[in-house]
């Protein structure tokens, strides 16, 4: 099970299928299941460029009416789930699960409503913060430090959350946002994707002391499978001024554009991306990827720690990975650092499905 695939944007701006193969991408039904998936967090990605226009909440509509009817029309292949039951179920029946969840933001003021209205829809996970852009309730790693973390409404947003059974997810959110967001919570909470502070300092990865609170309350910290958020050696490359995920221009930028069918058009134009090249020199081989999750073991523990690859959201994969049909090397390389089938097990997908259950079958 991987805690975060972008899934739909892709159709969202060029038609086809999810069931459609993609060489010129990486994420897509053929190749989950030649990668061995059961499940996944079916992510949506509610970018940046709808936020000027305030834009965002009808920009996630948008792409959950889209996912729906896609799961609807495959439903022979993939189906949408829940809870931790019907990721059972499905995966049972030999489908993939989809578990929807949304990267960016459902409003960025926080609009009970609309959160709500979302669940009723079958949306069951949702990052607290804008992405890289702070809203009006919760800072994000890389904008502006509006709240010192969460303000009294992203507490209202939480506890609402809490009490629809919505997993919180705190990936782009600064340290302060994750460390209140954990004390403010009464369910355990993901991180959904990307990389230690140990290997590579940025406010976009986790600090040990986050994750360290994050695993004390019960939740999952997951792992992206990019080198900019795991090889030190790429990350030096990069100009020293470089400040990860600045938004600022772009939002300028979209702030031009009157209508959403014009952001439309812009945006279509980055797809299909693909992730920048790396030098072979530097490149990061699978097995870092290992020392990073054998980091985190360590430190929290093996009931903490998944897999959050961010496939087809632009990571620069290790070398001899290039889609989700490689997703066994992965597997294969945690196998070969001596451990045990157990502990393989709840990494690759057990500790997410105990999260998930755990907060959407409270009831």
């Amino acid at each position: 099970m991987d805690a975060h695939v972008h899934m739909i944007n892709r159709q969202f701006y060029q038609g086809g299928e999810i069931t459609d193969s993609y060489s010129d991408g990486q994420v897509d039904v053929p190749r989950m299941k030649k990668g061995g998936l059961n499940a996944i967090f079916f992510s949506l990605y509610s970018t940046e460029q709808y936020y000027p226009g305030r834009f965002e909440v009808k920009s996630t509509i948008q792409l959950m009416d889209l996912a729906l009817r896609q799961l609807e029309k495959h439903r022979d292949q993939i189906a949408l789930a829940l809870n931790g039951s019907d990721i059972d179920r499905i995966s049972k029946s030999g489908r993939i699960a989809a578990f929807v969840d949304l990267e960016g933001g459902f409003d960025l003021d926080g609009d009970l409503g609309v959160l709500r209205t979302l669940y009723r829809l079958g949306m069951r996970s949702v990052m607290l913060v804008a992405h890289n852009h702070t809203n009006n309730f919760a800072d994000s790693c890389c904008g502006e430090q509006k709240w010192s973390g969460i303000n009294q409404r992203g507490r209202e947003v939480i506890r609402e959350m809490n009490r629809l059974g919505m997993l919180i997810n705190v990936a782009h959110a600064s340290n302060q946002t994750i460390l209140q967001t954990v004390e403010a919570s009464s369910d355990p909470i993901i991180f959904s994707h990307g990389g230690s502070r140990h290997f590579i300092d940025i406010p976009r990865n986790l600090s040990d002391g986050a994750a360290k609170n994050i695993a004390a309350k019960g939740g999952v910290i997951c792992l992206q499978f990019g080198n900019t958020f795991n090889n030190p050696a790429y990350y030096d490359t990069l100009p020293k001024n470089r400040v990860f995920g600045d938004v600022t221009e772009m939002l300028k930028r979209f702030a031009v554009f009157k209508t959403m069918q014009e952001v439309d058009r812009e945006v279509a134009r980055q797809f299909p991306g693909r992730p920048a090249g790396v030098a072979p020199e530097i490149a990061m081989r699978i097995d870092q990827l290992v020392a990073v999750i054998d980091y985190w073991v360590n430190l929290v523990g093996e009931d903490h720690v998944g897999l959050g690859s961010d496939l087809d959201g632009g990571p620069e994969l290790p070398v001899g990975m290039k889609d989700i049909g490689d997703y066994s090397q992965i597997i294969d390389a945690i196998r070969r650092k001596g451990y045990s089938d157990t502990r393989v097990r709840k990494i690759a997908g057990l500790n997410l499905l105990r999260l998930v259950r755990q907060v959407t079958e409270k009831r």
